[in-house]
């Protein structure tokens, strides 16, 4: 049963004389000092049997462990937010190392386009290189096991140099932003024909 302040002034009526001038809440000397052997004059007064004291020793380590608990509950929610406060700025870039990486598929068709091209693997290169130290990595290679937890299946393709059930084409690379992953890579899987 939870206690009201009443109570506490309904128990200090109670004990009447044996509470201090310094203890009693009905006494007016606005500066009286706190002892420093408060804790044992309230043993004194209490009795050590008495379910009072029990009860208000359950409420005081209850709630010191549920200040520890939060108090560890913000320290890693602080830590998991400054680990990832980036997520939102790299997933709105990833559609424009995708433009990058059809560029340079397109252009690579084109004999013309090869100066260009060379232009744009090396702007694809320092984005990349610039994300990285922020923690964000590619992920989807042709010819690796497909990883349903690193893959989005899309569809299926048949090349005779790789064994089945490997990824043979990506459609679309994933990434990962340390160890979470941003997006998974959209594939094609090699089904022999």
């Amino acid at each position: 049963m939870a206690r009201t302040p009443h109570d506490k002034y309904k128990l200090a009526a109670e004990l009447g004389d044996l509470l201090p001038e310094h203890l009693d809440p009905f006494h007016e000397e606005e500066s009286s000092p706190v002892p420093e052997n408060l804790d044992m004059l309230c043993r004194l007064h209490i009795c050590p049997a008495c379910a009072v004291q029990a009860e208000a020793e359950d409420v005081r380590l209850r709630a010191i462990a549920e200040l520890e608990n939060v108090k560890k509950r913000l320290k890693r929610e602080q830590e998991e937010n400054a680990r990832f406060a980036t997520e939102g700025v790299l997933g709105d870039l990833l559609p424009s190392l995708d433009t990058l990486d059809r560029a340079i598929e397109y252009g690579n068709k084109n004999e013309a386009c090869k100066v260009v091209i060379q232009g744009v693997e090396m702007t694809r290169k320092l984005l990349l290189d610039a994300l990285k130290l922020h923690g964000l990595e590619a992920r989807g290679e042709c010819g690796e096991a497909f990883n349903p937890e690193l893959h989005e299946a899309v569809g299926f393709d048949s090349r005779d140099d790789l064994d089945e059930g490997l990824v043979c084409v990506i459609v679309q690379r994933g990434y990962m932003l340390k160890d979470r992953l941003l997006r998974p890579a959209k594939v094609l899987i090699n089904k022999k024909a």
